[in-house]
């Protein structure tokens, strides 16, 4: 059963009500994610239960309807910055931590700032925001050229793998005609910086 600290659901009712709230599909993907972030929580000194929680949950505001992404935005009052006004699918990160604050019970902080960044990604990132962000690009569903490898290196160099998962994450935006968001230059370049203060 998840800790109280951490919601105040037990994890059966948080998985039900998480299927009745997405797509079959984004389920699947939300499993992975948590068994992934589980898996790297343990290789890398995280908190297990805190990455599975956060990787299940980190898309449950995830929708295919950019009006219901608005209206949550709305009532939630969630301000977009100006990237955001344009890529509206960025606002899901913020919209699934609310979700999982006030539809899950979920009431610490760290995994809901996982949630909310796990699409951006952000300087000074948290080991458990990492592993997230991290676990999405690597679950078992992803297939993508260098996937294998980047899931390999996600357990023996964590900051090296976060650094390749947004080179990807940046070259397919721009291929797209997309614009970048500023948080995920900032984090790339700080990650940068920490792999050159961790190496020899």
């Amino acid at each position: 059963m998840i800790r109280l600290h951490i919601s105040s659901m037990p994890r059966e009712m948080i998985q039900e009500r998480l299927q009745s709230m997405i797509s079959p599909e984004r389920y699947t993907h939300s499993l992975g994610v948590a068994a992934v972030a589980g898996k790297l929580a343990a290789q890398h000194g995280a908190d297990r239960e805190k990455a599975e929680l956060a990787g299940l949950l980190h898309d449950c505001g995830k929708s295919p309807s950019n009006n219901t992404l608005l209206n949550r935005v709305l009532e939630f009052g969630i301000v977009r910055d100006e990237i955001e006004k344009v890529a509206i699918g960025l606002l899901h990160g913020p919209v699934s931590a609310e979700l999982a604050r006030r539809e899950f019970g979920v009431e610490d902080e760290e995994i809901l700032l996982a949630i909310r960044y796990h699409t951006t990604g952000r300087v000074w990132m948290s080991l458990l925001e990492k592993i997230i962000y991290l676990a999405d690009y690597v679950e078992p569903e992803r297939c993508y050229p260098g996937a294998d490898e980047l899931r390999e290196l996600a357990f023996t160099d964590l900051t090296a793998a976060l650094v390749r998962s947004m080179d990807i994450a940046l070259i397919h935006v721009i291929e797209r005609g997309l614009p970048i968001h500023p948080r995920t230059v900032s984090a790339r370049n700080w990650l940068l910086r920490e792999a050159r203060a961790l190496g020899p």
